[in-house]
């Protein structure tokens, strides 16, 4: 599930085999020791009880656990204290309209700690039951990234540079969590506190040196990263998304700041090509390295110089104003691909490698041409065929210029549409940027949840209309539905020169309509529907982890 698929609250979480995130050994904590963090009495029964977990989630209760039951939109976690307690919850943090209904309900074997907001305790108990980040050291080096576009491609880089230094990484973000074993699927772009707790216990008990995050804001909103302290915490951009969240782009902004204060990171990279990264670099009340991929527009420590093409990718420069210059590269297309390099570079210069060995790493292993799943992913060369996640309005921007070739007689032909029940105020935005920058506009679905689809469809549509006839294009506008059927219909106009790109979902692989999920991978349905016209499709599915 994408970030923007993840606004709703629960009391109860989904089950997401959080038991694989734990680490195998936790030490019981004595529930008294939590009590006292919280300011409140254990009842003389229970502060002898020892904790080792915490959940959200009654059905991910393992024994020895404490069950946190949180006020939901329509249930209260308190509803399911019993299925908790058979589960081996020991004890049970609740607020007190939870405790009222854990009363009513009759005696239960466990002490009940009553606090008044208990979604803004879950974080500090994790990181005390699992000793996440204990004083004494021995914890992965931490990067946290956000911002609008670019977390998940920079929290790869992070990660490819971090094994080219010969390190072995953690990966917490939309795709996949990694804590050293088996790919872990990801349903949020930032877990529960819970489980980000007890992963970063588990990579320092596999001996993990550094980890990557991506931290949506929905994460900070939400207290899933509280508790969290991130050596460097990095920032992409800000552009308009998740409105219906946070109501404004001031509010969003302000939520996303909070990552970079002293209680949550000890430095930041910030970038600072649009005035929310000026802003952010001014206020934030730790060290602010800055850094801006447009030359010479906005002064920066770090300016990205010298861009030469390369293939689909970039060499580039990254020079300081004292002087130090780093020589980078990366394979994937677009400006924004740079800009992501580049605050992968610096974030990880940051973390205390120095500049001479960071070099070595970058020409050695040319960490920065990685495959990144649904990220400008790269399906076929003939028509050149890309999947990429672009879902807002500046994303697909950048995405439709990143793939336009300058061949003459080359079209770009996109497939697109717009998320139901989240801000709607940019599907016309999306469907005007579509006409302006596109030769043919297939508008189709993605996931409409419980709106229905051709209303969503109709008001993308209305934006294209527009734009096309304000502006006097040529663009084809086309709508097609379900977005399988639309996907094939790009392919069927696609000459061997062309361009598609298909957008919005990524690396996702359901679609979710009315409360049902349907089986939907852009990239399968790509690739089928190159083939039976009789394109090659690319023989390179690797996905750098």
């Amino acid at each position: 599930m994408s970030e923007h698929n993840e606004a709703a609250s629960h009391a109860e979480t989904p089950e997401t085999g959080t038991s694989g995130f734990r680490p195998a050994s936790v030490a019981a904590v004595p529930l008294s020791t939590l009590a006292e963090a919280l300011g409140v009495a254990v009842p003389a029964d229970g502060d002898t009880r020892g904790v080792t977990g915490i959940s959200l989630n009654s059905r991910a209760i393992e024994p020895g656990d404490l069950y946190m039951a949180l006020p939901g939109a329509s249930r209260h976690g308190a509803d399911f204290v019993p299925q908790a307690v058979e589960a081996g919850a020991v004890a049970v943090v609740t607020d007190d309209a939870g405790a009222r209904q854990v009363a009513l309900a009759g005696e239960q074997p466990v002490p009940v700690l009553i606090v008044d907001e208990p979604r803004t305790v879950v974080g500090r108990l994790a990181a005390l039951i699992y000793r996440s980040q204990p004083d004494d050291g021995g914890f992965p080096t931490l990067f946290g990234v956000t911002g609008t576009n670019g977390k998940t491609t920079t929290t790869y880089f992070i990660n490819s540079l971090l094994r080219a230094l010969g390190k072995t990484p953690g990966l917490i973000g939309t795709i996949e969590i990694l804590a050293g074993g088996d790919p872990i699927p990801s349903l949020l772009t930032t877990p529960e506190s819970t489980d980000v707790h007890a992963l970063l216990a588990l990579m320092r008990e596999r001996g993990l040196e550094a980890a990557s995050m991506e931290v949506s804001s929905h994460a900070v909103a939400y207290h899933r990263v509280d508790g969290v302290m991130f050596d460097v915490a990095g920032f992409t951009n800000l552009t308009q998304d998740h409105l219906d969240l946070h109501g404004s782009m001031e509010e969003y902004f302000r939520t996303k700041a909070e990552l970079f204060t002293a209680g949550r990171a000890r430095h930041a990279v910030v970038m600072v090509d649009d005035e929310w990264g000026r802003n952010l670099a001014r206020t934030a009340d730790i060290p602010v390295t800055t850094l801006t991929a447009t030359t010479g527009v906005t002064p920066a420590d770090w300016s990205v110089a010298s861009t030469i093409a390369r293939g689909l990718g970039t060499d580039f420069e990254l020079r300081h104003t004292d002087g130090r210059v780093l020589r980078v590269h990366t394979g994937l297309p677009g400006d924004f691909n740079v800009a992501n390099a580049a605050l992968a570079t610096i974030m990880v210069l940051s973390s205390g490698v120095d500049v001479e060995t960071l070099q070595s790493a970058l020409d050695a292993h040319d960490p920065f041409t990685v495959a990144v799943p649904g990220r400008m992913q790269l399906i076929s060369a003939a028509p050149a065929s890309v999947v990429d996640f672009a879902h807002n309005p500046d994303a697909l921007a950048l995405a439709l210029q990143a793939v336009r070739s300058r061949e003459e007689g080359s079209r770009v032909i996109v497939v697109f549409g717009a998320t139901g029940q989240r801000d709607q105020s940019k599907r016309p935005t999306m469907g005007a940027i579509a006409a302006r920058l596109a030769d043919i506009v297939i508008i189709s679905d993605d996931d409409p949840h419980d709106e229905d689809a051709a209303a969503i469809r109709s008001e993308v549509l209305a934006g294209a209309y527009a734009a096309r006839e304000a502006g006097n294009l040529t663009c084809e506008i086309i709508e097609s539905s379900p977005r399988d059927a639309a996907i094939r219909l790009a392919v069927e106009y696609a000459t061997p020169k062309d361009t598609i790109l298909i957008a919005g979902r990524g690396h996702e692989v359901w679609q979710e309509v009315k409360g049902v999920n349907l089986a939907l991978d852009d990239r399968v349905e790509l690739r089928t529907a190159l083939t039976s016209r009789g394109f090659s499709v690319s023989t390179d599915q690797r996905i750098e982890s």
